[in-house]
């Protein structure tokens, strides 16, 4: 258990990706009111592999179909149940990201 988070903006997204681990990750989503479970993540992990090897966020397209291996055309329906304020608000948030400037929060 954490018991301070990294330093984050005025929005609550992380300054340095880099400080994320997996307690934060269940911080952030405490403060959410999400409950992370498998599906979360799965979502989650994916959107660290990706910045880890691209070192952006990866869009929602990109976990939607990472998503679709197991849940095919119901992929992008199930993101927006797992993060219900939206993929930047929620997903980028609680992944350690920093809010991506050229994407709205919803």
């Amino acid at each position: 258990m954490i018991t301070e988070l990294p330093e984050r903006d005025a929005e609550g997204y992380l300054i340095e990706p880099g400080d994320w681990n997996e307690d934060i990750a269940r911080a952030l989503a405490r403060d959410e009111n999400i409950a992370l479970n498998d599906d979360h993540w799965d979502a989650i992990r994916f959107m660290r592999e990706y910045y880890d090897e691209h070192q952006i966020a990866a869009d929602a397209r990109f976990v939607i179909k990472h998503l679709s291996e197991r849940y095919g055309r119901e992929a992008q329906k199930k993101l927006f149940e797992l993060f219900p304020y939206g993929y930047v608000k929620q997903a980028c948030k609680i992944a350690g990201m920093r809010r991506p400037r050229a994407w709205s929060t919803g």
